[in-house]
């Protein structure tokens, strides 16, 4: 009994190497290429043809992990890196004779309620996105208040407290097992909740490095990044509040210039913790 994840895409807000950069980790990226690597934030749980997450290189990723079916789509929030790459339904399911769908390529978009309401903002020169793809057949929409069962995968969505900004912590379940989901803008963490205690994994961001960042930069006590993150520190700690068995770090910063090199060493150090790469594959 076991569920099957795939990190599609283990970087941040910006893409390792990032476009321009002449830093370390940026230059040795471009010459080493994969696991130095990184592409923005999502990843695919096969036992339901789940896709999480869009950022704008997800047709790249999808290609290159091999996954030839996405028969569903959540996102976890509406950050760009998270959804910009919203159209690969579009390349997935268009037939260019008619420019709809392929009937047996639709999506399914499950979202909770209130982030379907707001994944509506999203709009191009033709409207509303989600609209045009349903009109179009490219994708239907499904949306749900606590939880809903995706094929074999009980989903449970639990949000993030965060005022305006609407941000979900998403729990994988399937016989026994259980995945918390966490990548990105956790704070505060609803620890508290029973759904997301005592997983066997939890993949979340690291959190704030205080120290080796790029240019030498020190985050200030008021600096935006800390009403959404925790420290590292921080984070490991609040994973072995809520008794986790394993935790997989994701969304991993340019800025924190860090190689994959750094962060294979990093782990080393700690008991039941790794770092992702893209493509990394992994059996719960």
């Amino acid at each position: 009994m076991h569920m099957n994840l795939t990190i599609l895409g283990s970087g941040g807000c910006a893409v390792i190497p990032k476009p321009l950069c002449g830093c370390n980790v940026c230059r040795e990226a471009r010459r080493k290429g994969p696991p130095y690597e990184r592409t923005g934030p999502c990843a695919y749980i096969s036992d339901s043809n789940l896709l999480i997450d869009t950022p704008a290189e997800v047709a790249t990723r999808l290609n290159r992990g091999l996954i030839d079916a996405v028969d569903f789509l959540t996102f976890t929030h509406l950050d760009p890196d998270h959804v910009e790459g919203f159209r690969v339904v579009e390349q997935i399911a268009l037939d260019f004779r008619t420019w709809e769908a392929y009937p047996d390529k639709q999506i399914q978009l499950v979202l909770p309620e209130l982030l379907m309401e707001r994944v509506r903002d999203i709009r191009s020169v033709y409207g509303p996105l989600v609209e045009f793809y349903e009109k179009q057949g490219f994708i239907k929409s499904i949306s749900y208040k606590n939880s809903i069962k995706i094929k074999q995968i009980l989903v449970s969505a639990i949000p993030v407290d965060r005022g305006n900004q609407t941000v979900y912590i998403y729990i994988f379940e399937k016989d026994g097992r259980k995945i918390v989901y966490a990548p990105c803008d956790i704070k505060p963490f609803p620890e508290e909740k029973k759904e997301v205690q005592d997983a066997d994994l939890v993949v979340i961001q690291p959190g704030i490095f205080e120290d080796g960042l790029k240019h030498n930069f020190k985050y200030p006590d008021n600096h935006i990044s800390r009403t959404t993150l925790y420290t590292f520190e921080e984070t490991i700690a609040l994973c072995k509040r809520i008794r986790a068995a394993k935790i997989l770090f994701v969304h991993l910063e340019e800025y924190w210039n860090r190689s994959y090199a750094d962060y294979f060493t990093m782990q080393s150090e700690y008991e039941n913790i790794q770092f992702a790469w893209d493509g990394m594959r992994l059996r719960i």
